[in-house]
């Protein structure tokens, strides 16, 4: 007999004041959705069809769930977004080229930075022109770049001074083997060595203030820059890293050549199709989930996570194992990430939606498999000539990034094979 409900759907509310309100809402809207979606599923066993009203009542409380752990994600961010400036007291450098960048951004007085460069004997004027920030604004935006950007956050990061990282990398691994104590040591043969390059581009932002806004001596201008600059890189690399094409920004990890996970060689990237195009098969659709966990090798497994948009891990929710148990899991606790057959999962919303031979779903340790490179500086160039009466700071940034390592990484491709 199907179950009756008295769940309402739970309504989207304005953003709470602290983490465990909105963690406590959001376990509020899974536990309605779960609720909703197991008197659907019993209407479609014991009639065949789920009724209309309790489809439309499952979709909306699942965009109820989705909006919840958005006003999660924004909490977070929020939390995590550090003061400006270092911990423990500032040296009199610091607190000088602070003072002088400061003058600069305000007025545009250059010469504190020129006496500064001049006292180190080295320049922080690029070709293209504009000044080193100060090292305190340098690191928040790659601290809040880490939290926004998805990928960068599950990626290795390595810092490089110069244009290009290359980096050697053996595919077959290198050869050993065994022998006695005393025993000669045969030569073992040459590993095949590959260079992968990861050349940085240039991420640019152009935040705009009036005057009067730079002359308010109450406004923190590096908090103000850090806060304008973050949230356009992040959106922009966040995208690249998924899906770039490597001309004039990072290489995605979807930009690369790919291969039926039965036929993957080096330089491509394996995926297991559904069995359907566009969607998941109609019996057994979770089954494709355990294929692609256990196409990736067990070393790299244990550092997996699940890759997805929130409209994918929307439809995924709603499926249960054999023992009637739901596959997807919310997160234990606040700053945790939900779970996917016990795998983190990570939200990418530059994901491609479930599609006919879409790449939606990615599983696999970025960690080893895809590389971001971050040259070290960020450059601000002050113009209050191209936009009178407004004031612009070109922003400079330069990234790279690419996959590492092919093994690590698989794909699920909504296709027929």
């Amino acid at each position: 007999m199907t179950r009756q409900m008295t769940t309402v759907a739970p309504e989207v509310k304005a953003v709470p004041e602290t983490m465990t309100a909105a963690f406590e809402d959001f376990m509020q809207a899974f536990e309605a959705f779960k609720d909703a979606n197991d008197q659907r599923l019993g209407e479609i066993e014991h009639k065949l069809v789920a009724d209309v009203v309790t489809r439309d009542k499952v979709e909306r409380i699942n965009k109820a769930v989705d909006e919840q752990s958005r006003l999660l994600d924004q909490l977070a961010l929020k939390k995590l977004r550090p003061a400006l400036g270092r911990s423990g007291q500032a040296t009199v450098d610091d607190t000088e080229r602070k003072a002088a960048f400061e003058a600069y951004i305000r007025r545009g007085d250059e010469a504190g930075l020129r006496e500064l460069e001049a006292k180190a004997l080295q320049s922080g004027v690029a070709g293209d022109g504009g000044y080193l920030v100060p090292e305190e604004t340098d690191s928040e935006i790659g601290r809040r770049l880490s939290v926004v950007s998805p990928i960068r956050a599950l990626a290795t990061v390595r810092q490089v001074s110069g244009a290009v990282l290359k980096k050697p990398f053996a595919p077959a691994g290198m050869a050993s083997g065994w022998v006695a104590e005393t025993a000669a040591r045969p030569q073992t043969g040459t590993p095949e060595l590959a260079e992968l390059s990861f050349p940085t581009m240039e991420l640019y932002a152009m935040p705009a203030a009036t005057q009067g806004l730079l002359d308010d001596a109450a406004v923190d201008i590096e908090a103000w820059i850090s806060s304008e600059v973050d949230i356009a890189f992040a959106e922009q690399e966040g995208a690249a890293f998924v899906a770039g094409d490597g001309i004039n920004k990072p290489k995605g990890f979807l930009a690369y050549d790919t291969v039926a996970d039965g036929a993957w060689e080096w330089g491509k990237i394996g995926y297991k199709p559904t069995g359907t195009a566009g969607g998941f098969a109609a019996s057994g659709p979770s089954d494709i989930l355990i294929d692609t966990v256990y196409a990736l090798k067990a070393g790299h497994r244990q550092n997996a996570h699940f890759v997805m948009n929130r409209k994918t891990q929307g439809a995924i929710r709603k499926f249960k194992d054999a023992d009637g148990n739901y596959l997807w899991q919310p997160p234990g606790g606040v700053g945790q990430p939900a779970s996917l057959i016990g795998f983190p999962v990570t939200e990418a919303e530059d994901m491609p939606d479930v599609a006919a031979n879409a790449l939606a779903i990615a599983f696999g340790d970025f960690r080893a498999g895809y590389l971001v490179v971050d040259r070290t500086g960020v450059r601000v160039l002050r113009d209050p000539y191209s936009a009178k009466p407004y004031v612009l700071f070109y922003t400079t940034k330069r990234v790279g990034g690419g996959v590492q390592n092919f093994e690590a990484i698989k794909l699920v491709k909504f296709a027929a094979g």
